[in-house]
């Protein structure tokens, strides 16, 4: 009994250094002898010391902030740009073994990517259309550190500030728009109006009864309204109509 008392504690302790309890969001990477070895399940897990060593991975989404980012645009004007990554670890084995720290490695590409895609688009192509400039970065990320066993489910670009003097010239280049197409729409409108007022006269000219219909309406409209006296010219050719019935 004396000899087993130490060999069953020392297998207990043994037991009880060999055991690894694994979360749920966690991932196991085992090594034998420095070695890879597998990948352990969420649970209670077994690792035998000095012989195994295990290094649990977060699996859950990481959310990466990049640094404000001086960017020169296509059209040439500088902005800061600042974003955020939402990315996960799908194959941890290769986040391990593949990458010395995925981390700094996923923060660094992104902030040259950010860069990169940004530089290639006018000012406005930021400020309207973020939506397809945060795909086009997160579909790059993705595929590039696809090797890492990461996957970047979004980007999401935050600030695009531009220096104040850049501010005011681009609102008198937008106030310059607006009056150049309040011109275009002017003239636009006089020019539909002027078609109208030639068909309108084509019509009057072929059909002289139609003009003399039109007199009798406005001088209804007068009669009706208010004012004091009121001097129209007769046409002619409506006056001899009505002394010719006058004579017969």
């Amino acid at each position: 009994m004396t000899f087993f008392a130490p060999v069953l504690f020392a297998i207990t302790v043994l037991f009880f250094a060999s055991v690894r309890i694994i979360k749920e969001y966690d991932r196991g990477i085992v090594y034998t002898f420095g070695k890879y070895s597998g990948t352990r399940n969420p649970g209670l897990r077994l690792i035998f010391p000095g012989i195994q060593q295990m290094v649990q991975v977060d699996m859950r989404v990481r959310t990466e902030d990049i640094p404000t980012q001086d960017v020169i645009s296509k059209d040439n004007v500088s902005v800061k740009v600042n974003a955020v990554v939402y990315y996960r670890i799908i194959e941890p084995s290769f986040a391990v073994n593949r990458v010395e720290d995925f981390r700094m490695a996923t923060s660094q590409l992104a902030q040259t990517t950010l860069r990169t895609v940004l530089g290639k688009h006018d000012l406005d192509d930021m400020l309207s259309k973020r939506d397809q400039l945060n795909k086009d970065i997160q579909e790059i990320l993705d595929h590039q550190t696809d090797g890492w066993g990461v996957k970047v489910t979004d980007v999401a670009i935050k600030h695009v500030d531009i220096d104040p003097t850049m501010v005011r010239a681009i609102a008198k280049q937008a106030e310059a728009e607006r009056e150049r197409r309040a011109k275009i729409i002017n003239a636009e409108g006089e020019l539909q109006a002027a078609k109208q007022l030639d068909e309108a006269a084509t019509i009057l000219a072929r059909r002289p009864e139609t003009m003399q219909l039109r007199y009798l309406g406005t001088l209804g409209e007068f009669v009706n309204s208010k004012g004091s006296t009121i001097v129209l010219p007769m046409p002619m050719d409506l006056l001899s109509a009505v002394l010719g019935k006058k004579a017969a």
